[in-house]
């Protein structure tokens, strides 16, 4: 039996049928494979496929050890990580489940110029963010928070908003 996977096409979007040994694609369901294995197929694609783009909104909280221990509120920050994460953990009681708060929050407190926007950081695709950003906010469902999230730039609380 010819070896069947499903792909979504880059220019359309849409999925499609690829055989992985004739290099043969077909945007209907091949002869060889029953209804019920090509539903299964694409089930599996639909249920693999991890989204292109995520959005994301954070709130960070630098630390003497971050990458460039500056913001737009303080020119020199020596807190340590440990109070860094103790400061996220109070805005994240005051959050609670509420995007509105984070946003709130966000925008006073946020050593991150997206602190003008409530902590919106846009839409971003895999490798833009560092990896440990990432993860968080591809493993979030949209509206849901994060724990703390430490990266090279502080400590971080992500909300996924698309």
């Amino acid at each position: 039996m010819s070896q069947w996977e499903v792909r979504i096409s880059s220019s359309r979007g849409a999925p499609y049928f690829f055989n992985t040994e004739t290099k043969q694609s077909s945007w209907t369901r091949p002869s060889e494979l029953s209804e019920d294995q090509a539903n299964a197929l694409l089930t599996a694609s639909q249920a693999s496929k991890k989204p292109s783009q995520v959005r994301a909104s954070h709130l960070l909280v630098k630390h003497s050890g971050s990458r460039r221990p500056s913001s737009w509120k303080e020119t020199n920050i020596t807190r340590s990580k440990e109070e860094a994460i103790e400061i996220l953990r109070g805005y994240q009681a005051q959050i609670g489940d509420s995007a509105h708060k984070f946003g709130e929050l966000a925008s006073l407190h946020s050593d991150c110029s997206s602190h003008d926007q409530g902590g919106d950081l846009g839409w971003f695709g895999p490798g833009q963010m560092q990896k440990p950003f990432e993860e968080a906010a591809y493993g979030l469902e949209v509206g849901k928070i994060s724990e703390p999230i430490s990266t090279d730039s502080g400590v971080h609380l992500v909300m996924r908003t698309g």
